[in-house]
């Protein structure tokens, strides 16, 4: 019998009907995975910081909601267990609905999805949680996700479009997105996606007849979209462009990955042609939330009534087009620390800034594998856990318990926890000696990591401290 999980990710992605399974939008803003409701008690309401988008004059609060990581209902027990990605486990819509509520309640009013998260779900259960409040009490972005070329003609494009509409139960869409520009083959793909088939001009249309309020793109990858993209802002009218920024991409996305472009020239582009700025990945997929433990505990010395995750908001709401800035929050508690930051947010100053670059600097140092667990890459054809075993390696890195030389200390402690951890957290059949460096996760990878390069160097990690099984 045929191993489900041995398909093509362009047969994956027209089982869909849709494209992708998730982007870039952030993770989780604290790493408590509880699922009860904590006290709102001391955030005060009525409080959020908002900005003005400058082509609209929208008033958007500068936290958004990120609704690619939606809680979802434990089989066994009929509890949340954990966040709809690549989950069949069904969407825990009363929670959502709850998560929303609150939200709003707290002034939170941009609300981002697409066609592609949770397996195609996310828009109908933002849909119907926001269903349930007035329209004019939230902002709705959504994207045109025609990732896959199943998806590229015009018929296609505008299916999934006209979709959004029905399973958002909304006639008009506040913030229209072109999904993931620059990922593939850069300018010759997206021409493919939005211009050789017309689907551009319609946007432009739809806009003209209100049914669109803001246009724009998110971009990942190739420079030359991005550049092109902004070129023709005269053309185009951009209203708004979504970008990955944060304190370690500002200054170092570039070293981490020579293809990627640093986030302070995609700035500072934007600032030029005075654009708003959406911001997906703030906290690089949870990476900056779970810091090595010596730099989480410098940011604990300097504000120790602060959570790690808000020094990386404060840094974004330093900068004044920046219009929102999407957050996943699967739990209450995700959602209460981050209105804790945003009720108001407090900018970061000149100090504070160069002590955030200095940390950027000890993360990088680290070498931990770029990898925000957007899913991009999955479903392995092979069945590899891809996001699993760069988030153990990482984790690993970044509390010291890589178990590098034989002749450490530790090393015997370090090494059994290793691949005793290791082996809970990734089945065996889904671990880094499965790649067959096959490369079909690579064009789909936003960072654009050397996916089986990097299992390759897990790989023999994992042998070389199976060697020692004598220091057991």
């Amino acid at each position: 019998m045929e191993n489900k999980n041995n398909i093509s990710r362009r047969d994956f992605l027209k089982k869909l009907g849709a494209t992708a399974v998730a982007t870039s939008v952030v993770a989780s803003a604290c790493s408590d995975n509880k699922s009860k409701e904590e006290t709102f008690a001391n955030i005060p309401k009525g409080k959020m910081t908002y900005r003005k988008n400058t082509s609209t004059g929208d008033k958007v609060s500068l936290l958004g909601y990120g609704m690619m990581r939606l809680p979802v209902i434990n089989a066994e027990n009929d509890k949340v267990g954990g966040s709809a990605r690549e989950s069949e486990v069904p969407i825990d819509q009363d929670m959502v609905n709850k998560l929303v509520d609150k939200a709003i309640e707290y002034g939170v009013n941009y609300f981002d999805t697409s066609p592609a998260y949770c397996k195609g779900k996310s828009e109908h259960a933002t849909g119907i949680a926001l269903s349930r409040h007035k329209r004019s009490e939230y902002f709705i972005a959504t994207k045109l996700s025609n990732f896959s070329p199943a998806t590229w003609t015009r018929k296609a494009s505008l299916e999934m479009y006209h979709n959004s509409f029905k399973e958002l139960q909304v006639d008009y869409i506040d913030y229209m997105l072109l999904h993931g520009v620059g990922m593939g083959n850069g300018l010759e793909e997206f021409r493919q996606r939005y211009i050789d088939n017309g689907v551009l001009d319609f946007l432009l249309e739809e806009r003209k007849k209100g049914k669109i309020r803001n246009l724009g793109f998110s971009y990942h990858g190739d420079i030359k979209v991005f550049d092109y993209l902004l070129e023709n802002h005269d053309k185009y009218h951009w209203d708004f462009v979504q970008i990955q920024m944060n304190y370690v991409d500002w200054k170092y996305a570039k070293l981490i990955n020579e293809r990627n472009t640093n986030a302070d020239y995609l700035y500072s582009e934007l600032e030029k042609r005075n654009i708003s700025v959406v911001i997906m990945e703030p906290l690089l997929g949870g990476r900056l939330v779970h810091v090595a433990d010596k730099i989480a505990e410098q940011m604990k010395k300097r504000e120790p009534e602060s959570s790690i995750a808000s020094w990386a908001f404060r840094f974004l709401g330093s900068y004044p087009l920046v219009m929102t800035s999407l957050s996943g929050m699967t739990y209450m508690e995700h959602l209460q620390d981050n209105l804790k930051t945003h009720c108001p947010l407090k900018p970061l100053n000149n100090e504070e800034m160069q002590f955030l670059a200095d940390v950027a600097k000890q993360i990088v140092e680290l070498q931990t594998i770029p990898c925000n667990e957007c899913q991009y890459c999955m479903p392995c054809p092979y069945g590899l856990d891809i996001p699993n075993i760069f988030s153990y390696y990482n984790k690993c890195i970044n509390e010291g318990n890589l178990a590098e030389s034989a002749t450490d200390n530790n090393y015997r402690k370090q090494r059994k926890a290793f691949l005793v951890g290791y082996s809970r957290k990734v089945p065996k059949e889904r671990q880094a000696n499965m790649c067959t460096s096959c490369k079909e996760c690579l064009s789909h990878c936003p960072q654009r990591i050397n996916i089986p390069a990097e299992m390759q160097k897990i790989d023999q990690h994992v042998e070389r401290l199976k060697k020692y099984s004598t220091h057991f």
